[in-house]
């Protein structure tokens, strides 16, 4: 028997405190600038078990406006921006090339929090690219050496051809290039780091850019 959608949504539950930690956070004490915050989140949540605390979520429009979303891997985040990586030709490739902004999200349900930022995107140098697959797995090489993302695949047996003949070349070739791989930035306007409260009182910190630097300001939960 299927089960009841509304009945397990019901049945579910968040925050529990058997693998939850709800830690308090003064935003008082909040740093200056969010990038600071935001690497302090990261460690935070790794120590804490969090799995994959670097996979964001990642929302595009296209020409037309309609969003996407979809999740993707952190690949570091500085001064420049908080930089994701894909092929040009895919769909959120050719989304931001119609519309270069984005927003990204995190959740670490272990600690309770989020992260949300959303600002322009731009790409990093084609040299940066390639060094950025390379210091990757040879998985990672395979995939982006398969090409053709988000195009439509004529059967799995293609699909498993295209890939065994990517893992063979990623093994032969390490430094191969794949020239449509893409850095992406995103340079943050906002950004918004979410505490969960027991309460329900939860704590909401905003950061805004502004010409002078960063503006900081609470919001209502």
């Amino acid at each position: 028997m299927e089960p009841d959608l509304h009945e397990l949504l019901r049945s579910l539950r968040v925050w529990d405190p058997a693998v939850t930690d709800l830690r308090p956070f003064d935003p008082e004490g909040a740093p200056a600038e969010p990038l600071t915050l935001f690497a302090r989140w990261l460690a935070e949540a790794a120590a804490a078990g969090q799995p994959e605390p670097h996979t964001m979520s990642l929302a595009t429009a296209d020409a037309t406006g309609a969003p996407d979303v979809r999740i993707v891997m952190l690949h570091g985040a500085d001064e420049r921006g908080w930089s994701f990586a894909t092929h040009a030709h895919s769909r959120k490739g050719g989304q931001l090339a119609a519309r270069p902004q984005a927003a990204v999200a995190f959740y670490w349900p272990a600690l309770g929090r989020q992260v949300r930022v959303r600002g322009s995107v731009g790409t990093a140098p084609a040299e940066e690219a390639q060094a950025d697959l390379h210091a990757r797995s040879t998985g990672a090489l395979a995939s982006a050496l398969t090409g053709r993302q988000s195009e439509v695949v004529g059967s799995a047996d293609e699909l498993a051809r295209a890939s065994e003949e990517a893992w063979e070349r990623a093994r032969r070739e390490p430094e191969a290039p794949a020239p449509s791989w893409t850095l992406y930035r995103l340079r943050p306007e906002e950004a918004e780091f979410f505490q969960g409260d027991p309460h329900r009182r939860h704590t909401r910190l905003r950061y805004r850019r502004t010409a002078d630097g960063w503006t900081t300001e609470l919001l209502w939960p």
